[in-house]
């Protein structure tokens, strides 16, 4: 006899009795199988639904924005406690499962197609609020790109692998901060706000994960394409200076004038940029009329 496989257990059987909870009852109805390669690690434990609702703080006024429907056990949720709902999901063969969840509430629109390439912007209304179970392989440029295109979003709560909470929220110096930390902090106050278990999804992710919560702060509604830039260029070649990173991604950055205005930040000439804080970066930009 074959050996009993995660995937096979993840498998709707036919003739079987349908589950309660709602991810695995549609499951079980529409005979879905997770998709390993889209990331797909869907929510079966529907208690985590108010520590994420709480830590959005829902108002009936919200506008959310949700990343990544699968099975609308977080879309059916949101529905209920907010005006509006925006359900992104790029997996057309949950079409029925997420329409059995939502398809009668007058306040949820359902976008289909790429979180990284769908119109935000074109949304009406416009967000507010951003709360997702991000798919693991998008989680970190999803964010950030609702951060750079949203202004209208203040607040966001998104179940991301531990790793990525860990690199936005991550601190100057360590080996986790990067490009990514500076770019989030820059606009939002970021925390790991706590872990989730695994057993909280189906099928049972190898990896751990966190509920990650960024508000934005009020003086920087958005991140100039500049200083996005040199940012990224910044952490191009991590084991270079800043300046010769600078160097090496090609851009026309003059290098005297980036070795005085790290040592006026109170940093060495040959500084990497891991050393510099979010701040030191709007500095280090302004310094070169960026």
């Amino acid at each position: 006899m074959a050996a009993d496989t995660r995937a096979d257990r993840d498998t709707p059987i036919p003739g079987r009795a349908a589950p309660t909870q709602p991810s695995l009852r549609r499951m079980h109805e529409f005979a879905i199988r997770p998709d390993r390669e889209l990331g797909q690690n869907f929510l079966i434990d529907s208690n985590i639904l108010d520590v994420i609702g709480g830590l959005a703080e829902l108002a009936s006024v919200d506008v959310v924005l949700e990343i990544g429907g699968g099975l609308g056990v977080l879309s059916e949720y949101l529905a209920e406690r907010v005006a509006q709902v925006h359900v992104v999901e790029l997996d057309e063969r949950l079409r029925a499962a997420l329409q059995d969840a939502v398809g009668s509430a007058a306040n949820v629109t359902l976008h289909w197609g790429d979180a990284l390439k769908v119109d935000l912007a074109g949304m009406h209304p416009c967000p507010t609020k951003v709360v997702a179970n991000l798919p693991y392989g998008v989680a970190a440029g999803a964010l950030l790109r609702t951060i750079e295109e949203l202004p209208t979003v203040e607040r966001w709560v998104a179940m991301v692998q531990r790793e990525v909470g860990e690199r936005l929220a991550a601190s100057p110096g360590g080996r986790v901060y990067g490009a990514p930390s500076v770019l989030a902090q820059l606009a939002c106050e970021v925390r790991v706000a706590r872990a989730v278990p695994r057993t909280v999804f189906r099928p049972v992710p190898n990896v751990d994960s966190v509920l990650v919560l960024l508000v934005r702060r009020a003086s920087q509604p958005a991140v100039a394409p500049e200083l996005r830039r040199l940012v990224a260029d910044a952490f191009a070649h991590r084991r270079k200076t800043l300046v010769r990173s600078l160097a090496l991604a090609g851009a026309a950055y003059d290098g005297d004038a980036v070795r005085a205005a790290l040592v006026a930040l109170g940093h060495p000439r040959d500084a990497r940029a891991e050393r510099l804080s979010p701040q030191d970066f709007q500095a280090l930009g302004e310094a070169l009329w960026v």
